[in-house]
């Protein structure tokens, strides 16, 4: 590090966690506008929760350089809430008695197909989100925060390793000062 101890930080928009939960923002605003009444709890609940994925994940990121504790907080808080939402969803589901893709459906395994898509964004799913059969749209944004929740479960561990591995910033704080301390003497 060459003697500083702030290290990069920010590029929440190279993370896939970020890229896949902006995604499911966009497509949660769709999906609530077209098929929960706008005045109702639920949907500004759904929207606001999708809201929060990205925007901490965001967050979290921009603080790292100074506090890890607040990116593992705020990434925790992330995935906390995307499996809150993910019931959201499911509830929906059960209430109108719609069947949630299994992994071998041929549904499915075309999200898995495109989730694999360099660069994906809204417009490499818009087909499945905007499509007319709310059983089609619920079961892609699930599939959708399914993947988004698998990434943010492989960053927490990314992240409590790093931070096992190179301690907090006060550590590299005291690193950064005695190696200062050395080359002075």
């Amino acid at each position: 590090m060459s003697g500083y101890f702030i290290p990069p930080h920010g590029g929440y928009q190279t993370l896939l966690s970020y890229q896949k939960a902006l995604v499911v923002y966009q497509a949660t605003v769709h999906f609530c506008d077209r098929f929960i009444d706008k005045k109702s709890r639920t949907h500004d609940q759904m929207v606001q929760a999708a809201r929060s994925g990205k925007q901490n994940i965001l967050e979290g990121s921009q603080a790292s350089g100074t506090s890890k504790e607040t990116e593992l907080k705020l990434t925790n808080v992330t995935r906390a809430s995307q499996e809150e939402f993910l019931e959201d969803y499911r509830d929906f589901m059960r209430a109108r008695h719609i069947e949630e893709w299994t992994r071998d459906h041929r549904y499915a395994r075309r999200l898995r197909q495109l989730n694999r898509t360099p660069g994906a964004n809204y417009d490499t799913f818009q087909k499945g989100i905007e499509h007319p059969d709310p059983a089609i749209c619920a079961n892609v944004i699930v599939g959708l925060i399914k993947v988004t929740n698998y990434l943010l479960d492989r960053q927490l561990r990314q992240l409590e390793e790093a931070f096992v591995k190179e301690g907090g910033l006060r550590e590299r704080m005291t690193r950064a000062r005695l190696a200062e301390r050395v080359k002075q003497n």
